[in-house]
């Protein structure tokens, strides 16, 4: 399949001006041919009356007299005596099939292009065709060449409109054809400006018009699938704010009317709500600045396994409390990597702090390798898994794969696979998920190698 609009195009432009001058060249020629072989008939012809006139005017002593005559009653002549207008030398026409033209000029006839009789190099007659005569008041009458010509041009001029009509019937059915695309995109870019976003387009052809159109595609989608995303965390921001400023709203009235006693475990739970709001707009702002590009990053040349070990050392106790073996698995010789300490220990945290939350049971691994170039972290645990629909999901934001869970002590905001992610890309890294049902979840975080 052709992939290139230009191609088509060309192609296009070659097939419309190869299919007409094949029509003008086939009509041109079997026109051409067939007037030719008139053209030698005729002049064939001319030649035979020429002699057979000439003949009857020696044998007549050198006179026309009785020529009309001698026409009708030789049987092998008579179709002569139909056809042909005789005129002297002095162009007065002797004989005509027509008695009432006997005498007139052969000017004030209109007649042209006849066939000259010749004795001793003398002109003694001219014979006409009645069919050679144009019969419209003013128009000559044409001699073989000038007809054979005439006939030519004329077969020429309709092939070339003929070729024209062609060409025009193509090219509106190439233009369709080719536009027909960018029509639907143009409807399409209309409906979107409209407000109607994933509008979607076919995009079956390969050439530029098939890529635009799987660019439209694209992009459509992601708008679409941004303006959700974008509804979603709105409401999932007033949702995540509206339980704690509740809280807090609730008890400072209480408080201000004095229907609630004030104390040290309400002062913790107020702190507590406050903590979370303040976590909630931190993680907030930390994804606007990734969006925009201006997440800053304090970077430093670090052993990878350095990180592992950092953050199975938070999480050792928690692991403990829950009698899951928390290790940290990593070879010596792992290539160093360039990131922010602090930001990546974050991403770690969240991932170990995710695997305990979602482990009763088995094991948490830290490990290190070096992969293809790259650096590769992991944290695997061996907890509840996660269902392969929801995998893809997992870094939106607000995303929850359990969403029957609800806010513990530590005031997460459910933002924190999402940060991860910004994160990692932020190091221009990659992260990724997978998981078995019933088995456990492994997070990879390919990072690349220190040039230093």
């Amino acid at each position: 399949m052709i992939r290139s609009l230009a191609v088509k195009l060309t192609l296009a432009f070659l097939a419309v001006g190869v299919s007409g001058a094949l029509l003008v060249a086939f009509i041109s020629g079997q026109r051409t041919r067939l007037e030719f072989n008139r053209f030698v008939s005729q002049q064939s012809g001319d030649s035979v009356v020429a002699v057979l006139l000439l003949g009857f005017y020696e044998e007549n002593e050198y006179s026309w007299e009785g020529i009309g005559q001698w026409l009708t009653n030789e049987p092998s002549l008579s179709f002569l005596s139909r056809l042909i207008v005789l005129a002297d030398s002095e162009g007065r026409m002797i004989y005509s099939p027509g008695p009432e033209q006997v005498g007139l000029e052969v000017d004030s006839a209109g007649l042209g292009g006849g066939i000259s009789v010749i004795h001793d190099n003398e002109l003694v007659g001219t014979a006409y065709f009645r069919d050679r005569i144009i019969p419209e008041e003013g128009l000559p009458g044409f001699s073989p060449e000038s007809f054979f010509l005439y006939s030519v041009s004329q077969a020429t001029a309709l092939s070339a409109a003929i070729a024209a009509l062609l060409a025009l019937v193509l090219g509106i059915l190439l233009s369709r054809a080719l536009t027909r695309p960018l029509r639907e995109l143009t409807t399409a870019t209309e409906e979107m400006a409209a407000g109607q976003l994933g509008q979607q387009v076919e995009a079956n052809a390969r050439d530029e018009i098939g890529k635009l159109a799987t660019a439209f595609n694209k992009m459509s989608r992601d708008l679409a699938q941004a303006s959700h995303l974008r509804r979603q965390m709105t409401a999932d921001i007033a949702h995540d704010l509206r339980t704690p400023l509740t809280i807090l709203r609730g008890y400072t009235e209480g408080l201000s009317d004095g229907s609630i006693e004030n104390g040290k475990e309400l002062y913790e739970l107020l702190h507590q709500e406050v903590v979370h709001i303040q976590h909630l707009v931190e993680d907030l702002r930390t994804l606007s600045l990734a969006d925009a590009g201006e997440l800053s990053l304090d970077r430093r040349i670090i052993d990878p396994k350095a990180l592992l070990e950092r953050a199975g050392l938070a999480h050792v106790v928690a692991a403990r409390q829950k009698s899951i073996s928390l290790r940290v698995e990593a070879p010596d010789t792992l290539p160093s990597v360039s990131v922010d300490v602090e930001r990546m220990t974050q991403v770690l945290d969240n991932l170990v702090t995710n695997a305990l939350q979602f482990t009763s049971e088995g094991e948490i691994l830290l490990e290190g390798a070096s992969i293809d170039g790259s650096v590769a972290l992991r944290v695997s645990d061996t907890g509840t898994g996660i269902q392969p629909q929801e995998i893809s999901f997992i870094f939106d934001r607000f995303y929850k794969v359990d969403r029957s869970r609800h806010r513990n002590g530590q005031a997460q905001s459910g933002l924190g696979l999402a940060i991860a992610k910004a994160i990692v890309e932020a190091h221009d890294g990659v992260i990724s998920a997978d998981s078995t049902p019933g088995k456990g979840t492994s997070f990879t975080i390919l990072l690349p190698k220190s040039s230093n």
